[in-house]
């Protein structure tokens, strides 16, 4: 009877620590888009291997006292699994695990597949020493238990989404009057996408996809949810990560134009090659191919490069051969004025709360677009005075003898450095809060340390978050002979921020530049 107990025990406090440790997986897992083989690239990343290796030790630990010592080893078991429970209870994430229809889907399959072992055990082998060998075995692969649920369940995943596939590609082929602006590019997509819909609301009525949904699955559900037949205009943005994601968004909606915002060594880890990166954004050019018109961004040398048969339209800040370009533009922390021509010769002044040169090259995409779907110039720049900041991208937050450019949503080595330069615009002690840049593959640590440098030169003093993460951009500094007391090497963001308000400026105002913040799963 005793060992009855005790095993049952034993089995209960294994499940608690079973599940801690599944529900951390299953939100890296969501954090990894749901994609296998990135889940599996970031489960080999050095620091989770550790982590790993670390369980397993511990696992081997309280299975060799569960065999050696009987009775008295279970107990001492449940104690460790309980330790161990406590131990790995997450901390606060910044973006939680969302309990959705699919991942409600994989835990039930988890726990299937983690009670099918447990219930041979108690119908075979009950009573012998068993348990804690069994419970080894299943500590080992609970890293995997998502990759495995997610394969048992794909037949019913692949069908529930192509129901909803089909559904929302009913709903755009019931519209044949709608148009639909396909938005991509390693940066700026989002703020061009936000500011269409400002724009092109002064005629039309609009639908954009909200936050970051430019997944497949993201244009789907926003499809079915939001478009109505009373819209006019739908703005979507298209992510991706891999060749033909685009194209794969793209054969749904169908786009009428498109526009290519930028592109850049933006998730190396997965394209490998910037020329893959190149591909993948210009499946939107091909889409459009003897429809619409793409409209391209002439600042960058990727897409300048890159010959196509589209009928373009071209807009730039530095390229004064586009077709929109913008010019004598000024910024302050009071925002942005930049002038422009339309296509008569009569110039145009436009005045935005937004600063940056970055956010003035995105407003005159989206200005480019509009105007060419027949928005007047006047009511553009009665529209562009009304932008908001879009969040975490350049938007400036006022504090108490502070400023703070908010530029936390992610980072790549164009918009790091025209951060940077608008940092330098302003007057007062200038801090960059950073963990550096993420997902550039090899070119990761060159991209990072070059940062460093540029740092180097506009900065009073470097924040950087992570000691490990940011140690490219500690030898760009180094190599720039930045001074040691400027720089800080905080542990997570709060303790950057702590640094960060302790720091005297005499009075003189502290304008922080928050340059990315890592997800979760960094």
């Amino acid at each position: 009877m005793l060992n009855y107990i005790l095993s049952l025990g034993y089995i209960i406090a294994f499940t608690w620590l079973f599940t801690i440790l599944l529900l951390y997986h299953m939100h890296m897992f969501q954090l990894n888009s749901y994609k296998p083989k990135e889940h599996r690239t970031w489960l080999k990343a050095k620091d989770n291997l550790r982590k790993q290796r670390l369980l397993i030790l511990q696992f081997v630990i309280v299975a060799l006292i569960g065999v050696l010592s009987g009775n008295i080893g279970k107990i001492l078991g449940i104690a460790f699994f309980c330790f161990m429970a406590v131990m790995n209870k997450p901390a606060k994430a910044k973006k939680p695990l969302v309990y959705t229809p699919r991942v409600k889907r994989m835990l039930l399959t988890s726990y299937i597949i983690y009670l099918i072992p447990l219930l041979l055990y108690a119908f075979i082998f009950s009573n012998t020493n068993t348990i804690a060998v069994l419970l080894l075995l299943i500590g080992i692969l609970i890293p995997y238990f998502t990759l495995l649920s997610n394969y048992v369940n794909r037949p019913i995943e692949t069908s529930i989404n192509n129901r909803f596939i089909n559904e929302a590609r009913d709903m755009i082929n019931a519209m044949p009057n709608l148009t639909v602006i396909g938005v991509t590019g390693s940066y700026g997509k989002t703020s061009v996408k936000f500011y269409l819909q400002k724009l092109l609301s002064a005629k039309y009525n609009v639908l954009v996809t909200p936050e970051n949904f430019n997944t497949t699955l993201g244009v789907v559900r926003t499809i079915r949810e939001h478009l109505r037949a009373t819209h006019e205009i739908f703005v979507c943005e298209m992510g991706a990560k891999n060749i033909g994601d685009i194209k794969e968004i793209c054969d749904l909606v169908h786009p009428t134009h498109g526009v290519i915002t930028s592109i850049g060594p933006q998730h190396l880890e997965s394209f490998l090659t910037v020329d893959n990166v190149i591909k993948t954004k210009f499946e939107l050019a091909d889409s459009v191919l003897g429809k619409g018109k793409v409209f391209l961004n002439y600042d960058n040398e990727y897409i300048v490069n890159h010959k196509i048969e589209n009928d373009i339209v071209t807009y730039g800040v530095h390229n004064e051969s586009s077709d929109f370009h913008p010019y004598d533009v000024r910024s302050s922390s009071k925002g942005s004025t930049f002038k422009l021509k339309d296509e008569s010769g009569k110039e145009w002044e436009f005045t935005t709360k937004l600063i940056g040169e970055h956010n003035v090259l995105n407003i005159a995409g989206a200005i480019a677009i509009a105007y060419t779907l027949g928005v007047p110039m006047d009511a553009l720049a009665i529209q562009v005075r009304r932008l908001e900041g879009v969040a975490h991208r350049l938007q400036l937050i006022k504090g108490n003898n502070s400023l703070i450019i908010d530029d936390a949503y992610n980072s790549n080595p164009s918009g790091a450095k025209a951060a940077l330069d608008t940092l330098a615009t302003f007057e007062g002690i200038k801090i960059v809060v950073t963990p550096g840049m993420v997902e550039l593959g090899t070119k990761q640590y060159e991209c990072n340390k070059i940062f460093g440098t540029q740092i180097a030169a506009i900065c009073d003093y470097a924040v950087l978050v992570g000691p490990k993460q940011t140690q490219p951009i500690q030898d760009g500094l180094k190599e720039m002979n930045y001074p040691a007391d400027k720089t800080y090497i905080a542990k997570d963001l709060n303790d950057a921020l702590a640094f960060v308000e302790k720091i005297n400026t005499s009075g003189i105002q502290k304008v922080v530049l928050l340059e990315n913040d890592l997800p979760d799963n960094y």
